[in-house]
């Protein structure tokens, strides 16, 4: 796809990889709406891309149809979706307080989960009502984030793992499910990848999962996932996969 033009969403806009995701859209040519909840870090982001900024809780119905609403009216129907938001609190099916709060899992369903489906949904709805783009039909790329710890869950992984892992399953169903609308639905599965919340982390400890990596022996960069996600959206050939972006790495238990 041609992107030049082309209306895009990013959710999970504001920073890492759905920030770099954004810039390399733009660089591309694409009109970018940004969606998060963090309005100042969306607002800058926005800025430095001359895209919109619209507060999204992605879990919310209403407020994701008004954010997708909203983003039509400004660029036209999405070809892409970007799919970049997502929390990863850590927390043992039975700690020392107890068994794990049931709300403290099912947010991270909500999250993840439903929350990558949410727009999904909206997106692909748009997308049935437009012109196909080429001779082969394609109308649009929806691309979701799982993560590695769908594969290799660790220990306090418990409600990610599970969110991650419905991501992953919901990946060949949704390419099928959409492909006689000429819609491709591609997953990213990263590793350990250099965000502002891996790099809080103290030095020891980003140095102990860097060593995780056989090759290259580093954190991934959120502009290598962004090169990733431009790929897929110019390969028509790449759908209903799941591809890791791990440096061969296999997560260990902790």
């Amino acid at each position: 796809m041609n992107l030049e033009g082309q209306a895009a969403i990013v959710t999970g806009g504001a920073s890492g990889m759905g920030a770099a995701t954004a810039h390399a859209l733009a660089v591309a040519g694409a009109r970018v709406a940004l969606m998060d909840t963090n309005r100042e870090a969306l607002a800058q982001v926005a800025k430095q891309i001359d895209g919109l900024a619209l507060y999204c809780d992605i879990t919310s119905a209403d407020n994701a149809e008004q954010a997708v609403n909203a983003a039509r009216d400004r660029h036209g129907p999405a070809r892409v979706l970007i799919n970049c938001a997502g929390i990863a609190p850590a927390r043992r099916i039975v700690g020392r307080d107890g068994p794990m709060p049931l709300d403290a899992f099912r947010q991270v369903i909500e999250v993840n989960l439903v929350g990558s489906f949410n727009l999904l949904r909206l997106v692909a709805a748009d997308l049935y009502g437009t012109d196909a783009l080429d001779e082969d039909g394609e109308r649009g790329v929806i691309i979701n984030t799982a993560s590695v710890a769908a594969f290799e869950g660790q220990v306090g992984q418990a409600a990610y793992s599970a969110s991650k892992g419905g991501v992953v399953a919901l990946t060949l169903q949704a390419a099928r499910d959409l492909a006689n609308a000429g819609i491709r639905v591609v997953t990213i599965a990263p590793g350990f990848v250099a965000t502002p919340m891996l790099l809080g982390m103290p030095e020891e400890v980003q140095q102990s999962l860097a060593q995780q990596s056989p090759f290259p022996k580093r954190f991934a960069r959120p502009e290598e996932y962004a090169k990733l996600a431009l790929h897929i959206i110019d390969n028509k050939m790449i759908n209903g996969e799941v591809i890791r972006l791990d440096g061969a790495a296999r997560m260990q238990p902790r």
